[in-house]
């Protein structure tokens, strides 16, 4: 027997983007967590950019808020610069983003953590899963921990981030560990495999950071935030903060000279790393081979704090030796003179496919461990935040023995991400795109509240406060369709006039003066129902027609062997992968429409 044995309902395993997010929401549910993390100073840290938000990540940090999150309220409340991205497209298309002070951002995220009722932060080194086999199927029991003691449970989330089995790259030097001046942990690897799941690996990288007090900023782009700043949470009125700026400046001919006769150092062409690493956000050697056409590339210079000189090298990603970077910068235009504090690397570490989940986060293999964030293969603080949320919720629900929380791609882009992730599974690391939703027209991040508010009200998972605010909002919203729709101007309702293209709402705010003290948020909110009313109805038809396809469900442990003509290769995906119902067998990547048929026929026929 262990000397010590700790019980709790439910367990998360790292105390990251996502941990944190798993943990609060399965305490809000009223579970009794345990939130094991292997350093209590390095809670939500931020490894790589300091910044939230961005096209259709902004878009998931204000549905976790709209869910009762932490995230947006935290950069709410330590955001050093606010910007809404892609203004002059459509609303669908805008993402709000942030810089954030990286540390005050950490310590806010813990300040939450700490104070949440039935939440114990904990630090502790996890080594092993407890799992027994009940009937024929194995079973999470808890985990144990250095220093011989236990941690007792029937859920356990694991939220590893980078740090399974994970190896640094910076030129040749190969070093341990899943982030700069940290460990690794090979142990929870070991149990994953012996519980039968499929392990394999991915690649991440973070540039240099650069001591500002050694830069010339008068060389650089100025790059300022929004005034009046947006904020992030439903809960915010408004941001009074002085701003800081970021700056632009380039790559040019001779850094990517530099690269090219030095890529038999680089380990991505050395062979030293054989992983795949993010498309979307290439290191600067992938750069200069895959777009050698191009005579320079954009960097970002972002401030880390309010209280440090360190910057941010946004754009430079890099594995490349010391030596090298040091060279990079020394011809980089404003940073000749720079002082590197920290250097770039790479990060190769274990992750599990995620087609081994069910789409409420749920391994298959073993009931009640649950996976979030990069161990299923994603990138992105935000990305990790919405599964932490979604696997936290889901667990206390089962251990509750309640409806699990399921959200369409219809309902939100936390359902695209997790439905891609456990239909499609990952060939690299996924991140959200604005372009995975086919419905962004409903999915806009300015009434992800009034899409998911409700559901979290009923699920309990909202406090009174947030859903008093929506009422209020709503309400509010009412009455100014009301005003627009019974006043008119030339001969035309005013909601009539403001459906036209070339029309604004600050127009017709001038033909009554009532509009005119309506708050910004409301404006934009009916506007943008008002004009986009036609697109919207559309896709709600194709939604319909989905939802006909998704109510076919296809029963549990369903034998595919015994569809007689049904392809050996659909019948081996459609086994592996069990979807839960014709609708999400359809978005398997290889399965086609004949497949589908006969799949539907076959359970038409009982």
């Amino acid at each position: 027997m262990p000397a010590c044995v700790y019980e709790y309902d439910l367990l998360v395993i790292g105390a990251g983007h996502a941990g944190t997010e798993a943990a609060l929401a399965a305490a809000r549910l009223g579970a009794r967590v345990a939130l094991l993390t292997t350093n209590l100073d390095t809670v939500a840290q931020m490894s790589c950019n300091p910044a939230i938000g961005g096209v259709a990540k902004g878009h998931i940090v204000r549905e976790i808020d709209a869910l009762g999150g932490a995230m947006a309220r935290a950069i709410d409340a330590t955001g050093i610069q606010f910007r809404l991205l892609n203004r002059r497209k459509g609303p669908a298309m805008h993402g709000p983003r942030a810089q954030a002070d990286k540390r005050a951002y950490q310590a806010e995220i813990k300040r939450i953590v700490e104070g949440q009722p039935g939440l114990d932060l904990r630090q502790e080194t996890v080594e092993d899963l407890l799992v027994e086999r009940v009937g024929n199927q194995d079973r999470v029991r808890g985990v144990t921990v250095r220093g011989d003691a236990e941690y007792r449970a029937d859920a356990v989330i694991l939220t590893t981030g980078t740090f399974l089995q994970a190896l640094m790259h910076t030129g040749e030097a190969k070093t341990p560990g899943g982030r700069a001046g940290e460990g690794t942990t090979s142990g929870l690897s070991r149990a994953l495999h012996d519980a039968g799941f499929r392990i394999e690996r991915f690649k991440t990288g973070t540039p240099a950071r650069l001591n500002g007090r050694t830069i010339d900023f008068r060389r650089l782009e100025v790059h300022s935030g929004d005034e009046p700043p947006s904020p992030f949470s439903f809960l915010t009125d408004r941001l009074e903060i002085q701003q800081v700026p970021c700056w632009i400046t380039y790559t040019n001919q001779q850094v990517h000279d530099l690269i090219r006769n030095n890529l038999h150092r680089a380990p991505m062409y050395s062979g030293q790393i054989r992983t795949s690493g993010p498309r979307y956000c290439p290191s600067i050697e992938d750069k200069v081979v895959r777009f050698a056409e191009k005579d320079r590339h954009q960097l970002f210079l972002e401030p880390e704090g309010r209280n440090t000189l360190e910057i941010y090298v946004n754009g430079i990603s890099t594995s490349l030796p010391r030596d090298i970077q040091d060279e990079m910068f020394r011809r980089i235009d404003g940073l000749q003179q720079a002082r590197v504090m920290r250097y770039g690397y790479a990060v190769e570490y274990d992750y599990c496919p995620p087609d081994q989940l069910r789409p409420t986060l749920e391994t298959k293999a073993v009931e009640g461990l649950y996976f979030a964030g990069q161990i299923n293969g994603t990138t992105g603080y935000e990305e990790a935040a919405a599964q932490g949320l979604i696997a936290g919720a889901n667990a206390a629900l089962k251990l509750q023995g309640r409806e699990p929380l399921v959200l369409g791609r219809d309902q939100a882009y936390l359902g695209v991400l997790i439905d891609d992730l456990v239909t499609c599974g990952v060939d690299e690391p996924y991140r959200m795109f604005t372009s995975r939703a086919e419905y962004r027209l409903l999915l806009r991040h300015d009434n992800a509240d009034r899409r998911l508010t409700p559901l979290g009200r009923e699920l309990g998972l909202v406090d009174d406060h947030r859903w008093q605010r929506l009422q209020a909002k709503i309400r509010t919203i009412q009455h100014v369709n009301q005003l627009l729709d019974t006043h008119r101007a030339d001969g035309h309702a005013l909601a009539q006039l403001l459906k036209r293209p070339d029309t604004s709402w600050q127009t017709i705010a001038a033909r009554l003066p009532e509009l005119a003290t309506v708050q910004s948020e409301i404006a934009d909110q009916v506007t943008f129902d008002i004009k986009y009313a036609g697109y919207v109805f559309r896709q709600q038809q194709q939604i319909d027609r989905q939802q006909r396809l998704a109510e076919k469900r296809i029963p549990a442990g369903f034998d595919y062997n015994r569809i007689v003509h049904l392809r050996a290769e659909a019948r081996q995906k459609l086994a592996r992968i069990q979807p839960v119902s014709l609708a999400q067998a359809s978005r398997i990547s290889g399965i086609t429409p004949a497949d589908i048929a006969l799949l539907m026929a076959n359970l038409a026929g009982g």
